[in-house]
């Protein structure tokens, strides 16, 4: 006779219930084992990668045409009308920081190309015009700025932030885009090969 007595045997249903809450805490466990590992493989992918230099699908195709006027309502500028020229092209906001970053690249960019027939075109996205307008009197830059109503420019770009460039070669391809601020060496490395191009 066991002198703990019988109260120290668990019967079959304790051990039972034992056996089961072991293998939830095993599931629970390896459940979140798995989560982790999966998060860390994709968060490891991600922060591998630069988030500006996101391969558009429009490179290599011709830039979608538009029509927009310009944001002091002077006149229109139609894409197609540049065919055979350099155009920059770049979206922005005047609520956004990194465009008051990249504004003297832009400025510098169109000083030193405008001469060789190159076009900088600005293009407001989801902006107040008056806040465009007030953002260029405060920042100056003599090129172009036009508004796109209902951004759908924006939408054919397949813009989903600003600020955004596109560089557009004299036979109508995007060849180049960048997404956040503009470097200029990048910016004018791309502009020089398609000059030597034309």
């Amino acid at each position: 006779m066991d002198p703990r007595g019988p109260a120290s045997h668990p019967s079959g249903l304790e051990a039972t219930g034992r056996w089961t809450r072991r293998r939830k805490r095993w599931v629970v466990l390896a459940g979140t084992l798995g989560g982790v590992a999966l998060l860390s493989v994709l968060l490891g992918f991600g922060l591998s990668r630069d988030p500006t230099l996101i391969r558009s699908p429009l490179l290599g195709r011709p830039a979608p045409d538009f029509s927009l006027r310009a944001l002091d309502g002077t006149d229109s500028i139609r894409l197609s009308d540049l065919r055979g020229q350099v155009v920059v092209i770049n979206f922005w906001a005047s609520w956004c920081a990194e465009c008051r970053v990249e504004h003297p690249v832009l400025a510098a960019t169109w000083d030193r190309y405008r001469e060789q027939g190159v076009v900088v075109l600005g293009i407001a996205f989801q902006d107040r015009p008056s806040a465009s307008r007030a953002y260029l009197s405060e920042l100056g830059g003599g090129w172009p700025q036009l508004s796109d109503p209902g951004e759908r420019t924006a939408l054919a770009y397949g813009v989903y932030g600003v600020p955004e460039t596109f560089v557009v070669a004299p036979d109508g391809r995007v060849m180049f885009k960048q997404v956040g601020a503009v470097n200029y060496g990048a910016l004018t490395d791309e502009i020089e090969r398609l000059v030597a191009t034309t």
